[in-house]
């Protein structure tokens, strides 16, 4: 019997994925980013597959896209254009591959032609005896609209084909021609247009791909024309099939014919070569002039790729690869109130696990009460959530239209979770509420394990899992405790052997004297960054000064504003904190003065994103800093430079193509940080 839950479940999604399509592809309105909505079709592809009966006509599985706009003469489409299947992972592609091949003779020579799918206006030319004489945008695959006033002012679209010569390429000047591709605006023509807008006080669009559909939709071509639009082919089609032998071929052809086809396109034999290409461009898709979400990847022999037929909506022999999407929607099973270092109760949402930009995401941060409140956010809502890089995932927004009447509001509990001490709010405008107690015990472990982090003191073998085994025992009960353990102390502990306990201990004794900057970070101040350390350290160059200063004399330090001077002072006048500096000072804790190095890199400011393979971003700050340099942890004004290393997000590399900041490559760090 079929479950009354997933009936309805479907039918939601359906309902509300149809309203995302018109808006978006018909009335050229956002209500959603295109991760997003892709999230949610992938969920009703699983809940259609396994139960098939659910599957209707009009579901999104089912079709293209929207209906044609009035206003352009309708045109019906010599074939239908149809929409591509999305695989996420190496799993999903490699079993497309699997079902292709087992629809195909044991004898057919699989090869595979890959392109970067491009964000676009997808649509049709048409040439007769080599000049144009249509040109149609998808609309619902069947019937698009007759734009070909408005593309005939793309100055990258021929109004007649390149002439060539042999027999070739020259058949396609004879009879019709049918060329598809996508019309894009390239990403420097759009911030410029933006830029443009912004000095005379308009509205800024919001994306290249919307702003190039609609103004490939305007009735007037004189404005089409003022806007600076390309179009990319992608396919070359002949009432004779076997005219275009394999993707390669049609790419060759249509670049001789003079239409623009990606240059970046290639042929893959197997899965591995697939992989490699996507891994490439998934790094290197910043440097393409258009927007992208991930590959195309077509069976390159257009017999058999004729043969397998099409699915639905879709082709079996051709697929759309997709980059690890920064948004996607998941269900919130349940939300806690986590307490930090520095007492702020933060909720925090259970989610049921989904991949975001390449991770499983299971908690995400609903930031405080106002914010949950703001966004309506419920327990059973349908979400979406985000992620960029290292950024911590979090709840965009929640799907009312899912709801099923479950759902339960959160309710901020008046007292800590921890140590029961009733939450307070230090100023009446302060948005998150805070768990006062010193000595609540997830303020004490998160604060001592701070401490020892990779930032802060980067003690060695001294991680989350021991730092509890040491609280648990009673042999630390602050920071400065951490200086007092011995290693026959730690012999007494399950965790620990001879030779950890000795590693352990001996990692202990080589941190007495931290750099400065570390030791400022590992005190869990707060609003005290890594970078705003660093910053506090240079400026003050001692410890004793550093607590000794005033609000005012903070204010002299870039990046210090008034709440972080307010809360260094605050913290450093705290009777437990001030005790607890004199502990480390009889311990023997010393932190090293700054004493400012100048070399080959003096002045230049460089920030780090991503994973580098020669060293940590910690040794990179390190050397950076030992030869002169700045190592910042965002891109600001005065950045020379950003190292682009791997598995990087978008928010630093936008920033840096806004502020025109220079990007390196981890090769180019290596070859500065050897500079004499």
């Amino acid at each position: 019997m079929l479950n009354k839950d997933m009936a309805k479940r479907a039918a939601k999604l359906r309902e509300l994925i149809n309203n995302y399509r018109y808006n978006y592809h018909v009335l050229n309105k956002s209500l959603m980013s295109e991760a997003a909505a892709d999230s949610l079709k992938h969920e009703l592809s699983q809940i259609e597959e396994k139960h098939p009966e659910l599957v209707t006509p009009d579901s999104p599985t089912q079709r293209v896209g929207g209906q044609p706009l009035p206003g352009f003469k309708q045109i019906r489409h010599s074939s239908r254009m149809l929409s591509l299947n999305d695989v996420f992972n190496r799993e999903e592609l490699e079993a497309w591959i699997t079902r292709a091949t087992k629809l195909l003779p044991a004898s057919a020579n699989l090869e595979f032609w890959m392109d970067i799918k491009m964000d676009g206006l997808a649509a049709a030319l048409v040439y007769e005896e080599g000049v144009l004489a249509q040109a149609v945008t998808r609309g619902d695959g069947f019937v698009g609209e007759d734009v070909t006033m408005n593309v005939r002012t793309i100055e990258s679209v021929p109004l007649r084909l390149r002439h060539v010569k042999g027999p070739s390429f020259h058949k396609f000047l004879k009879g019709r021609t049918e060329v598809r591709g996508e019309i894009v605006m390239y990403k420097k023509d759009f911030k410029k247009l933006n830029e443009k807008r912004a000095k005379a006080s308009l509205p800024t669009f919001a994306n290249p791909r919307n702003l190039a559909a609609g103004t490939i939709r305007q009735l007037d071509p004189k404005l089409v024309a003022q806007r600076p639009l390309h179009f990319h082919a992608y396919d070359l089609i002949r009432n004779d099939r076997g005219e275009v032998p394999t993707n390669e071929f049609a790419y060759k052809a249509l670049r001789e014919l003079g239409v623009i086809a990606n240059s970046t396109a290639t042929v893959a034999k197997n899965a591995e070569q697939i992989m490699k290409f996507y891994k490439y461009w998934e790094q290197k898709r910043q440097d393409l002039p258009f927007n992208t979400d991930g590959l195309v990847v077509k069976i390159n022999d257009r017999r058999l790729h004729d043969r397998l037929g099409v699915v639905g909506k879709a082709p079996r022999a051709s697929v759309a690869f997709k980059y690890p999407a920064e948004q996607a929607t998941t269900k919130v099973k349940d939300i806690f109130v986590s307490i930090g270092r520095t007492g702020a109760a933060t909720p925090v949402a259970i989610l049921k696990p989904v991949v975001v930009a390449g991770s499983t995401v299971q908690m995400a941060t609903l930031h405080n009460e106002g914010e949950i409140h703001r966004k309506d956010i419920r327990i059973g809502d349908s979400v979406i959530v985000q992620k960029a890089g290292d950024v911590i995932p979090e709840v965009v927004k929640p799907l009312a239209e899912l709801r099923d009447g479950s759902e339960k509001p959160f309710v901020m509990p008046t007292h800590c979770p921890d140590c029961n001490t009733k939450l307070i709010k230090a100023k009446e405008t302060e948005a998150v509420w805070r768990c006062p107690n010193n000595a609540c015990p997830s303020r004490s472990w998160k604060l001592i394990g701070h401490f020892t982090s990779k930032g802060a003191l980067d003690i060695e073998s001294l991680g989350e899992k021991n730092v509890v085994s040491l609280i648990g025992a009673g042999l630390v009960k602050d920071p400065a405790d951490i200086y007092t353990v011995k290693k026959e102390d730690l012999l007494k502990l399950e965790r620990f052997a001879d030779i950890s306990a000795e590693k352990l201990a001996k990692a202990i004794a080589d941190k007495k004297n931290p750099p400065l900057a570390r030791f400022v970070y590992g005190l869990g101040i707060r609003h005290v960054g890594e970078q705003t350390a660093i910053d506090l350290a240079n400026h003050f160059k001692k410890l004793t000064r550093l607590s000794n200063s005033t609000i005012d004399e903070l204010s002299e330090v870039e990046g210090v504003g008034e709440v972080v001077a307010e809360a260094i002072v605050e913290w450093f006048a705290r009777p437990a904190n001030q005790k607890l500096l004199k502990k480390f000072q009889k311990i023997g804790v010393k932190p090293e003065e700054v004493r400012r190095s100048t070399g080959p890199l003096t002045g230049v400011s460089i920030v780090v994103t991503g994973s580098l393979d020669s060293m940590s971003r910690e040794e990179a700050a390190e050397k950076i800093r030992a030869l002169g340099g700045i190592f910042q942890s965002s891109v600001g004004q005065e950045t020379d430079y950003l190292v682009v290393g791997d598995n990087v997000g978008e928010s630093k590399l936008t920033k840096a193509r806004k502020l025109g900041t220079k990007q390196i490559d981890e090769q180019d760090l290596l070859k500065l940080l050897e500079r004499k």
